[in-house]
């Protein structure tokens, strides 16, 4: 491969020292390459990091400072998502002319077979786990990777022509691809996120429709009519469009009409399947859904493959998972919910009242909305974290007054059992980052989990 063969003998940087980082430095030292594992966080102890990647991996680690003598003889940087672009550090690079690829562009351009990458605020990970269960029930080889913790370079090498590879691509990883072009693409929704890496609403916007930005009519991209930033990137987008809502019925693609789904082709509609023959809950899911049968459909597969893995297909962890009914009282962890939209499906999909544990990393979010669609179903609002006290505030200005502070998560979670009665629901769907209590989301939703089947029945 041409790719292989440019690699051969290159000085390549990899920056952060994480799933990712190892992930690039592993298939760098397997393709010919001379990585250099770099991660300046001084506290590190380089022997852990060099512990981290294989035996046979021939990369070096560096940790702290890099010296100059390394930096002067680099001829590719390769980014993990968690740092930023911008930095004083990465445009030296950049300045000199070097190359600045993510973990995504290089397993890409490693890669053999046919690419779908899912992207959006909120729904990715469920979507990507759903058509990759789609895709596995017709395709032979298929791989499912990226933001959803499978680093995309640990299978690129295996890959084939008959692979498919179904990626969940985050913003953070699209401002890094150059030449990436999946077959079929996807935006799902863009609400504000991630502003403290992105700066502003329009660099974010950008950096989610980077996933089309090499794709052609022969392409196809699957986007939110609801939403209004993808409903106008679909009069721009340089793939062909297949569009899905949940509010009004369409021409042309997938839409929700009371609880059936229909696809529509020249304004002649065909029914899909009622809301009801799938395990999920929530609209956000039924979004979620009618993206995965637009993508899947777009890969060829039948529509009898689709929706009998549709009608199987349970929820992801951590997304509005439910966990169990105890003393009467139905628990849900929502703990992928770390953005106010992606809490504002949570709350949505809530039919009973609800005592309902926020808070946590502030990303500077805007909580209002958030507040807004809670729609007299919290009767109890716990809150944690750093953002607590501001959370706490906006509430109050939406008449919210059943709030509770708590110090601990623990405290917390005791705070709901204590509150709740039968035909209660307790969610928790923070609207922030577990940033500060936890090392990750999953880290909060399965302590979560671990207290609610810990509960004795009375």
């Amino acid at each position: 491969m041409v790719v292989k063969m440019e690699l051969q003998g290159k000085k390549v940087l990899v920056v952060g020292s994480g799933i990712s980082g190892v992930g690039a430095t592993e298939v760098l030292s397997r393709v010919g390459a001379c990585p250099i594992l770099y991660d300046e966080n001084e506290k590190l102890i380089k022997a852990d990091v060099e512990a981290k990647l294989s035996d046979s991996c021939k990369g070096e680690v560096v940790v702290g400072k890099l010296p100059e003598e390394i930096k002067n003889t680099i001829e590719l940087v390769v980014l993990s998502p968690g740092v930023p672009t911008d930095t004083e550090f990465v445009n030296g690079f950049r300045q000199k002319g070097i190359k600045i690829w993510g973990e995504i562009e290089l397993a890409y351009v490693l890669g053999k077979g046919k690419v779908v990458a899912i992207t959006g605020t909120n729904g990715k990970t469920t979507t990507t786990s759903l058509v990759g269960e789609i895709m596995a029930a017709y395709y032979k080889s298929v791989d499912v990777v990226g933001n959803i913790g499978n680093p995309y370079t640990l299978t690129a090498l295996e890959s084939n022509e008959e692979t498919v590879t179904v990626a969940e691509i985050s913003s953070f990883q699209l401002e890094t691809i150059e030449s990436f072009r999946p077959a079929v693409s996807a935006i799902l929704n863009i609400t504000p996120d991630h502003l403290n890496r992105h700066h502003t609403m329009e660099n974010y916007i950008a950096a989610k429709e980077a996933i089309a930005m090499n794709q052609t009519k022969d392409d196809v991209c699957v986007l939110n009519y609801e939403n209004e930033y993808t409903k106008a990137f679909g009069e721009r987008c340089p793939a062909k469009v297949v569009y899905f809502s949940s509010a009004r019925k369409l021409e042309n693609g997938f839409y929700l009409e009371g609880e059936e789904i229909y696809q529509a082709q020249d304004g002649m509609s065909e029914r899909v399947m009622n809301v009801h023959d799938m395990n999920l809950v929530g609209m956000c899911n039924v979004e979620n859904v009618m993206a995965a049968i637009a993508i899947s459909q777009a890969m060829g597969v039948p529509m009898d493959v689709i929706l009998a893995t549709v009608r199987t297909f349970k929820a992801v962890e951590h997304r509005i998972e439910f966990v169990a009914t105890k003393r009467g009282v139905d628990y849900y962890n929502d703990s992928k919910g770390t953005n106010p939209d992606a809490a504002i499906q949570g709350i949505k999909a809530m039919c009973k009242p609800t005592i309902l544990i926020g808070g946590g990393y502030d990303k500077q979010s805007e909580y209002d909305e958030w507040i807004e669609a809670f729609d007299g179903k919290v009767k109890c609002f716990v809150l944690i974290g750093q953002t607590r006290e501001k959370i706490a505030e906006c509430a109050r200005k939406y008449g919210v007054e059943n709030i509770i502070l708590a110090d601990t998560f623990e405290e917390a979670f005791d705070i709901c059992v204590q509150n709740a009665v039968p035909g209660d629901a307790v969610l928790l769907s923070p609207a922030c980052a577990s940033w500060g209590m936890f090392p990750n989301y999953e880290v909060r939703g399965k302590m979560f989990k671990e207290f609610v089947n810990n509960l004795k029945e009375s």
